[in-house]
């Protein structure tokens, strides 16, 4: 599927945009290699109102970089959403502050865009930065979910990160890909409006992708691209601020975008695992983590004229079984009372 190198051509209507709140350190480090490793993409770094000296650093030492100033921090979503629509180029790259790019990365996912213009977003394989042997929590080997929507990738299953040895170099259809690092085809960006502001953070490239597949577009992970990613940069995975956007999301992005012969049953048996969660964080002595997930759930069920609306804009809905990238079972059963600790061990092609 993928075109030769010669063919794709420098990378000039791409521009690497990377979201940026506070974080002068990551870009005074990986900015560097951003550049080097462009391949003609213009390289943008969008200021979420920074309080740090990221605008000064930019100005004295990256004059070259294009800057966009935002006037408060909107949030990684809404961040995006007003940053992009001030870029005209054709392809976008949504790229982490705290990702450091290698050299290559960015032709092979240019190239299978252009090669197929029903994919409208492809992510690369995203390795640990302290360690690129082993893949990275947030996209890993491409990104998959569970029939109630948990959300896991090829090469980690929750805590459980896998060594990268090659399985998974391939390119192939994903249910979603990381907004770590994520090209996406322009068109198919406006078209859907671009991430879900009501999330503000996490889970909101999910949604997207589920939104690309609803609508007829096409989601990949490309495996002959890596980049390396630190993770955790805004929120570490303890913060109970990070609960209840993982647990309010995830109520949304299932209600928003599930097929509506299956939104009764999976919303019911989502609630109960999510019971069963609070339950255990309290048992854990977690008690903040505890009150996230109660927060959240009030915040979904006080929402829910407005996710009603975003769901009733999302159609139409597929299926489970019409949609690339799922597993027809619990991956926290298979996990926690199975042991399955490997994307291999779920029977999954």
């Amino acid at each position: 599927m993928e075109p030769s190198a010669a063919k794709v051509g420098a990378c000039a209507d791409v521009a690497i945009v990377i979201l940026n709140w506070n974080g002068a350190g990551f870009l005074r480090r990986f900015l560097p290699g951003v550049l080097a490793h462009a391949d003609g993409a213009r390289v943008i770094v969008a200021d979420n109102a920074s309080t740090d000296d990221s605008v000064e650093l930019m100005a004295r030492d990256f004059p070259l970089v294009e800057l966009l100033l935002l006037d408060r921090n909107l949030g990684f979503c809404e961040g995006y959403n007003q940053a992009l629509a001030q870029v005209d180029s054709d392809f976008f790259v949504l790229l982490n502050s705290d990702v450091e790019v290698t050299l290559g990365w960015l032709r092979p996912l240019r190239g299978l865009l252009e090669a197929s213009p029903r994919i409208a977003a492809v992510q690369p394989k995203i390795l640990a930065h302290a360690d690129p042997s082993y893949f990275e929590y947030a996209g890993a080997g491409g990104g998959y979910l569970d029939r109630l929507a948990y959300p896991f990738c090829r090469g980690r299953l929750f805590d459980t990160l896998e060594k990268d040895q090659g399985q998974y170099n391939d390119p192939r259809p994903v249910a979603w890909a990381s907004g770590a690092c994520l090209l996406v085809r322009r068109s198919a960006w406006q078209a859907l409006g671009g991430l879900e502001p009501a999330f503000f953070a996490h889970m909101e490239e999910i949604d997207l992708c589920w939104r690309f597949w609803n609508a007829g577009h096409e989601v990949w992970y490309h495996g002959g691209s890596a980049v390396n990613h630190v993770g955790g940069g805004t929120l570490p995975k303890s913060s109970p601020r990070k609960t209840y956007l993982n647990f309010r999301n995830g109520l949304a992005l299932l209600y928003k975008n599930a097929a509506p012969s299956e939104l009764f049953s999976t919303m019911l048996q989502r609630l109960l695992l999510d019971g069963v969660a609070g339950l255990k964080f309290l048992v854990a002595g977690q008690f903040r983590n505890f009150q996230a997930v109660i927060r959240a759930h009030f915040n979904f069920y006080g929402k829910l004229s407005y996710w009603r609306k975003q769901r009733q804009a999302a159609r139409p809905h597929l299926r489970l079984g019409e949609r690339p990238g799922v597993y027809n079972g619990s991956v926290v059963w298979a996990y926690f009372a199975k042991g399955k600790r490997r994307f291999s061990e779920l029977g999954m092609k």
